[in-house]
């Protein structure tokens, strides 16, 4: 077991992670050249395309130093923040971590976050310096940054660029010199902690799980503490650049297990493995991926409905933090209520269905889970605006809050402070991290990032911003259901939940916003913003008019009123049958309103 090194890769977004894999993978002889292309671990095309980790991945290298082979597990963990709590189970499953900055942009609010995850299970943090080779660089600077952030030696800090090369052998001399060797009991009953699940389309569900007590045998029986399932070990062994069986893997190690399992929500991420015969205690920091963000996703053609839940079976198998269930919507049809971890995660699950699945999809306005509070102190969920009580049966409501930290340069405070005001934040601490960068700590509700915080931050900042949030709990608040009435008819699918003094403001922009885009038909169509009973806007979308006086020339002014009043009765009457159908640009105005 002394030669065995568990380890991760912590970093903000596209600081050079993925490129630091290859490049530990060549180095170790892991991979052949032949094998090679950049971002190996990144095996999804949305991954390579927007450059970001989504899904975390987990190799394992030989590597000889000093006359000894060593075995280095790189449990590798995506580095966005809707993912935070897949960070923390790769986290838990390492005895240390590479903390990598960007010599051109310095520590942002990722590095942090993930840091004080990695700190807070005790790992050994190695720095290092990644991009030195940029012009742009600023080795002395950020150097000075990280010794602040976690108070090392600045000798301790590694300089290194993956892109070239650099740096690479010293890194892994500090994996093997610094980080610990894992500790546990070979004796003990087995007690083996889950990071990661893949799907498999012929094998069914490959869990991958690092081992901390006990030893793990191929054909045993074994059970999954907090599901209560029991399966049979079909097939053990460690991931290299593929999958290798083993016959047994003891503590410290890290594997996989085939067992046949056919149901996604079967495996969930931080569960314990134990012997069916010989039971443990769980491992601690055990909780379920709970959603943050709800969108009701509606096939176009209301035909494939059923063609979509296939779909999202066979999406949920890949990605088992996607929960959904049916709903149907008066304006929409049928289509599925879903729960994502956040916005990035929504774009996501949005973007597979399309493009592996051949679905289009409407999404509806996104909402986060509010709790209605009722008058007999009963507690309601509530996931979309449709479910709202009406208002005489509950007392208040409560809605999501989070503590945001967001690092910038010290000149766009004023514009970060100024947008978090207006999204109801409330400032708690500004801290200078260096003299032009500054955290902030703001308290916000999450109804109010989940729209365009992150566009808008980003905008403000001229892109330097970085922003990272966790959720602290839910709080009291002014909520109202804001619905929007086409000629007196509710269209559900674009009701949302919104604070009573912004109300006003959204309905009426919200119906400026659907006049310009529901064309116009041969009667007047009404729409209006109501909370309750109470319309507080109305826009008029104009009738079409055809010409009925143009064959009448000449003669009395009667003639005329009498073609005229004909034209109107024609026009209440048409208003009563006709109804108005909304173009799909509509549903997607909620989002960008501004």
């Amino acid at each position: 077991m002394e030669n065995i090194r568990n380890f991760c890769i912590i970093a903000h977004i596209d600081h050079g992670k993925s490129t630091l894999a290859d490049r530990l993978l060549q180095a170790t002889g892991t991979v052949t050249d032949r094998e090679m292309q950049e971002q190996l671990l990144d095996d999804m095309d949305l991954e390579r395309e927007r450059g970001i980790t989504i899904k975390s991945h987990a190799i394992q290298m030989d590597y000889k130093y000093e006359g000894k082979d060593y075995i280095l597990n790189l449990i590798d963990t995506p580095g966005h923040v809707d993912f935070s709590y897949e960070v923390s189970r790769s986290i838990a499953a390492c005895e240390g971590a590479l903390l990598i900055v960007d010599a051109a942009q310095g520590i942002e609010a990722q590095t942090i976050s993930n840091l004080y995850l990695a700190l807070e299970h005790d790992l050994e943090i190695i720095p290092v310096l990644n991009k030195i080779d940029l012009p742009s660089a600023m080795p002395e600077e950020v150097t000075d940054e990280i010794v602040n952030l976690i108070g090392c030696d600045p000798a301790d800090v590694i300089r290194a660029s993956a892109k070239e090369g650099i740096g690479i052998d010293d890194i892994l001399e500090a994996v093997i010199k610094r980080i610990p060797a894992p500790e546990g009991d070979v004796n003990k009953p087995l007690k083996a902690m889950i990071f990661d699940s893949v799907f498999n389309p012929f094998r069914g569900i490959e869990v991958y799980f690092r081992v901390f007590d006990g030893t793990i045998k191929k054909g045993d029986k074994v059970k999954f503490v907090h599901t209560g399932k029991t399966y049979e070990a079909d097939e053990i062994g460690v991931l290299k650049l593929k999958q290798q069986p083993k016959e047994t893997i003891s503590a410290g190690n890290v594997g996989y297990i085939i067992s046949g399992i056919k149901v996604a929500k079967e495996v969930k991420v931080g569960d314990t493995i134990t012997h069916l015969n010989r039971p443990c205690e769980a491992v601690k920091g055990f909780e379920n991926v709970k959603p943050m963000v709800f969108a009701g996703i509606y096939p176009v053609d209301t035909t494939e409905f059923e063609e979509l839940r296939a779909s999202m079976e066979k999406l949920q198998l890949n990605d088992a933090s996607l929960v959904w269930e049916p709903e149907t919507s008066a304006a929409l049809g049928f289509g599925f209520r879903c729960g994502f971890l956040g916005m990035l995660h929504m774009e996501i699950v949005q973007e597979r269905l399309e493009r592996e699945f051949d679905m289009t999809v409407i999404t509806t306005v996104p909402s986060v889970q509010f709790h209605a509070i009722g008058t007999d102190g009963s507690v309601r969920k509530i996931n979309a605006p449709s479910e709202m009580p009406e208002p005489n049966t509950i007392s208040h409501i409560e809605e999501p809050y989070i503590r945001a930290q967001i690092i910038t340069k010290s000149e766009f405070i004023g514009n970060v402070i100024g947008l978090c005001m207006e999204k109801r934040g409330v400032i708690k601490n500004q801290v200078y991290l260096t003299a032009d960068r500054v955290e902030l700590s703001f308290e916000l509700p999450l109804a109010e990032i989940v729209f365009d915080f992150f566009d808008k931050l980003k905008t403000l900042s001229r892109g330097y911003a970085s922003l990272d949030y966790e959720l602290i709990g839910f709080r009291q608040s002014n909520m109202v259901k804001l619905d929007i009435m086409l000629n007196g008819d509710r269209v559900d699918a674009l009701s949302a939940i919104v604070h009573r003094d912004k109300a006003y403001e959204w309905g009426k922009r919200l119906c400026e916003k659907l006049r310009e885009l529901i064309p116009r038909q041969m009667f007047e169509i009404a729409i209006q913003a109501s909370i309750g009973t109470k319309i507080i806007a109305r826009e008029t979308v104009k009738a079409m008019r055809k010409n009925v006086l143009a064959k009448c020339y000449g003669g009395d002014i009667t003639r005329k009123r009498k073609l005229l009043e004909k034209q109107k009765k024609g026009k209440k009457r048409m208003r009563q049958v006709g109804n108005v159908e909304i173009p799909q640009e509509a549903f997607m105005a909620v989002l960008k309103l501004d």
